[in-house]
């Protein structure tokens, strides 16, 4: 059985989604999808649209088999970090053979080249970076600087403007530390790429039925409009509307204002220094601005600089909300990533890939939470730990507060579709 691993976060489900699923099927040939999702909170520093639970079933009604879930550390991280936790864990699977992502590029090999660039760093791509780095931008325009400087020495010149814009567009860059984690792990498994058919990954409008996760977002806060219900699947929007209409979503940033702004006014500045990516001086930044403002959309403009970017403090924030500090960061790092495959949900396929996935896998593999509380590993446990405090922290989202309880982590069951 050939088995695709495909990296997503599902915020939510859309056509594109689609389009990505069955084009990846029908270039990798594989007879089955595992999907390693992010849970209740997002890449961009955010809370999910809706719970990992829903994502994970409308997921499994609309093409993949099994969904595992990537743990909170790696959810919430830089794109270096998401994507080697997400491929650290399919490769831990021992079941994975190819995986694919959408890019803007669409080409592989030139993909691969900047990503073995950056894998292996070269003494003069190190001194362009530290060169630009000391100049005060943000690290994702001095490494594109950087990456320019050293095609040049090089002898790129014929096409290194277009290799360094590969680092422009939010896909490219996920797929380039894709196979970045891909060469430094060593791992078999292959990867692919397909180009993205929509529009910008950022853009605020609707395109039709196909359109970008953040427009179809910002259109359905109050609802689900005709316009907008043209860019999910119909088993996307039965969720969607049946989680409204119970008050469990949408959930966003401006739910937990208040709360954000609270943990801000009564934390000290050692505290927050203790947060992940809070350096030179920036938990000062932080807590003057949390005095200051009003609303999470003026904090984080009281917060962001050339060289902080929005994603970058809303990880922060969120970071401070769910109890995850730098130590915890730097600790699942140093040991080498994921500490267990956790199982979201899967299919009658799914069933058979799990089967097979409890005599390959490298990692423990959970399908009861609470079964792991007392593990004597004490990494799994702190992981699980942060889970469990993420999921807390993420209900009080609700719009309705039956469905606010904490412990939920333990309660909740994997999604079967039979």
């Amino acid at each position: 059985m050939k088995v695709l691993g495909i990296v997503v976060e599902y915020n939510p489900f859309h056509n594109g989604h689609i389009y990505h699923m069955e084009k990846s099927r029908e270039i990798t040939g594989c007879d089955a999808v595992v999907c390693v999702m992010s849970g209740n909170f997002i890449q961009r520093g955010e809370p999910a649209f809706l719970n990992k639970t829903a994502r994970a079933e409308i997921a499994l009604n609309c093409g993949a088999d099994l969904v595992l879930e990537l743990p909170h550390p790696y959810a919430m991280a830089s794109a270096e970090s998401f994507a080697f936790g997400a491929v650290k864990l399919l490769e831990a699977t021992g079941i994975t053979d190819s995986l694919c992502f959408g890019s803007e590029h669409g080409d592989i090999s030139a993909l691969q080249y900047i990503a073995g660039i950056l894998a292996e760093e070269p003494e003069e791509y190190k001194k362009e970076l530290k060169k630009q780095l000391s100049l005060g931008l943000a690290y994702p325009v001095c490494r594109q600087k950087a990456l320019y400087n050293f095609l040049e020495t090089e002898n790129k010149k014929d096409n290194m403007s277009a290799l360094s814009q590969l680092l422009e567009t939010s896909n490219n860059i996920l797929g380039i530390e894709y196979l970045k984690a891909l060469k430094r792990l060593d791992s078999s498994i292959r990867p692919y790429t397909i180009a993205r058919v929509s529009n910008s990954y950022n853009s605020s409008e609707l395109t039709g039925p196909v359109s970008s996760a953040t427009a179809i977002r910002n259109s359905i806060q109050s609802g689900l409009s005709e316009e907008a219900a043209v860019t999910v699947p119909p088993y996307s929007r039965a969720v969607i509307e049946r989680e409204f209409a119970a008050g469990r979503g949408p959930n966003g940033l401006k739910q937990f204002e208040n709360i954000i702004l609270s943990l801000l006014r009564w934390m000290k500045p050692a505290q927050l220094r203790e947060l992940p990516d809070v350096s030179e001086g920036l938990e000062y930044r932080l807590k003057n601005a949390g005095e200051l403002s009003g609303t999470i959309e003026e904090l984080i403009k009281n917060i962001c600089t050339r060289r902080y970017a929005q994603t970058r403090i809303q990880r922060i924030l969120f970071s401070m909300l769910t109890g995850l500090t730098r130590r915890d960061t730097e600790l699942f790092m140093e040991y080498g990533g994921p500490q267990y495959a956790r199982i979201l949900g899967f299919n009658h396929t799914g069933r058979t890939l799990l089967s097979k996935m409890k005599k390959n896998s490298s990692l423990p593999i959970i399908t009861k939470t609470a079964d792991f509380k007392t593990s004597c590993n004490s990494l799994l446990v702190r992981m699980l730990e942060l889970e469990a405090q993420a999921t807390d922290m993420y209900v009080l989202g609700y719009k309705n507060p039956a469905f606010r309880k904490a412990g939920q982590e333990f309660t909740q069951n994997v999604t079967v579709i039979k």
